[in-house]
């Protein structure tokens, strides 16, 4: 766990960069910091792993001050991400991700496994092994930064805007991948975002912080978009935090309907027999790939050709999963699949909004 009590940075001006921080980040859990700019969640993040030194008030990890321990080795116990990743550009891959195992004094083959078995973990081939930062995406730049701060096996993380440096699909993308992690290692995670979206998809907790670093609502993320504490908070959380709180439920009872479809190279005659604006596509495993429109095939119906607008929602999934595929479908029916992504039909989004009134 980690806890501040009574903590604040004052800088030598009189700004007031967190005032009077008192916030528990519980084990295994991931603790998100979100808030507008100024509001002094970098500098609380920060100042766990001692990069900034409180201007009064205790923080302590599992019950221990961090004030009383040596910097150096307080932040070898501790991972850390920031944004682009801040890999040291004439290092390798595996060489920056065994930095703090070789730093703690692993041998060179120890500390080469390790780094070998976390860009696996990382969703990376170990081909990516010999390759240099610059010869890496943003996103496998990041990939590399988290498992770097995994290396040593840290019980603590902490991760400043780690995301925000990359397009909205990869970030996406490593926001999954991070959950999965998650999942399987059950770390204590101190993490910041501005964007609330990721702070309510990522957190177990959410703390949003005013500027001067003043809490001002610290909740699980359905809790927070049902019941914000303040205008600020309503505010911050947005307008649309009713939709967005369909996340948090699951689907309500649907029975979806047939959808008749045509499988990839069908030809443009048995497209035209279904009829309709629009005409599913299916794969050989009856897995959904995109609608077509029959007036635009010509010879086969081919998967560079598809409109794939619409998303494609698991039955025992979220409300808000179940209804966005309905939306966002280019024929008004969302398409519907099981935990194997083969078809089960599809659903509008009244058939949604009538089994949210029957509940």
């Amino acid at each position: 766990m980690i806890r501040f009590d009574g903590v604040t940075k004052v800088y030598p001006d009189g700004t007031v960069a967190v005032g009077g921080l008192e916030l528990e980040a519980p084990t295994g859990q991931i603790t998100v910091l979100v808030g507008p700019s100024g509001c002094g969640k970098t500098t609380s993040l920060r100042m766990v792993n001692r990069m900034i030194e409180p201007t009064s008030g205790r923080i302590t990890i599992d019950g221990q001050d961090t004030a009383a321990m040596e910097p150096a080795q307080l932040r070898r116990g501790i991972g850390y991400v920031i944004q682009h990743a801040g890999l040291f550009p004439h290092r390798t891959v595996a060489d920056n991700i065994a930095t703090v195992p070789r730093l703690l004094g692993w041998d060179k083959r120890k500390a080469r496994e390790r780094s070998l078995e976390l860009l696996e973990r990382v969703g990376l081939d170990q081909a990516y092994a010999g390759r240099y930062p610059h010869q890496l995406s943003g996103g496998q730049q990041q990939r590399v930064g988290v498992a770097r701060a995994l290396a040593a096996d840290p019980p603590v993380m902490l991760m400043d805007e780690p995301f925000s440096a990359v397009d909205p699909v990869v970030r996406e993308q490593l926001q999954d991948e991070f959950l999965r992690l998650q999942s399987e290692l059950g770390k204590t995670i101190l993490f910041v975002t501005h964007d609330i979206d990721e702070a309510v998809k990522l957190g177990d907790r959410v703390a949003v912080l005013r500027v001067g670093g003043d809490l001002a609502q610290l909740a699980e993320p359905a809790k927070l978009l049902a019941d914000p504490h303040d205008d600020f908070v309503a505010d911050f959380v947005g307008r649309d935090r009713g939709y967005r709180s369909l996340g948090f439920r699951a689907a309500p009872t649907l029975t979806p309907d047939q959808e008749p479809t045509v499988a990839l190279g069908a030809d443009a005659e048995e497209v035209r027999r279904l009829g309709g604006r629009w005409v599913l596509v299916v794969d050989e495993g009856r897995r959904p790939v995109g609608w077509v429109e029959p007036g635009q095939v010509h010879g086969a119906v081919r998967r560079d050709r598809l409109h794939r607008g619409g998303t494609v929602a698991r039955l025992d999934g979220s409300t808000r999963a179940v209804l966005d595929a309905a939306l966002s479908s280019p024929s008004g029916r969302g398409v519907v699949v099981d935990d194997d992504g083969r078809l089960l039909g599809t659903v509008t989004a009244a058939d949604v909004v009538a089994a949210l009134e029957r509940r």
